[in-house]
């Protein structure tokens, strides 16, 4: 069982240790700037960081949860190549919006096309699944033969 999953696993040992390193540089920055907790607001620079990191965080649970149902319903290397991009998009916003506010739209719009991609592949997954075990419909072995 493990074998079918150390790919979404890794991808989301890499996207924690990520948020690890986010929240680090939070702490790096509230030293930098003298804002202390619980303030949460302070210089422009530290309020970029701190709204970053903040919002990789907001996003981090709906994409665990879109990485393991497309990886487990649809293909754990196409979930997990995903994955990988995600973490590599939410850098660019993270980095891009500590610059400025305008530098995190390109890691932004990334991030929503690869969370579309794997709620969709998610979806299909699911879907066929569900008709399959309760219906028994499987698209998955019909579909070549359409084709």
């Amino acid at each position: 069982m493990a074998g079918r999953a150390v790919l979404l696993a890794a991808v989301s040992l890499l996207s924690a240790f990520q948020q690890l390193h986010l929240a680090w540089l939070v702490g790096k920055s509230r030293m930098k700037h003298k804002v202390m907790p619980p303030a949460v607001t302070g210089a422009p620079e530290f309020d970029r960081t701190f709204r970053a990191q903040q919002n990789c965080v907001e996003f981090y649970p709906v994409f665990l949860t879109l990485l393991w149902t497309a990886g487990w319903f649809f293909n754990q290397e196409v979930a997990s190549l995903l994955g990988v991009l995600y973490v590599f998009a939410r850098y660019k916003y993270f980095y891009g919006y500590v610059q400025s506010v305008k530098g995190r739209v390109t890691g932004f719009y990334l991030n929503l096309i690869i969370l579309t991609c794997l709620s969709t592949l998610g979806a299909a997954g699911v879907v066929n699944s569900f008709l399959d075990e309760y219906l028994d419909i499987s698209i998955g072995k019909k579909l070549p033969h359409l084709l």
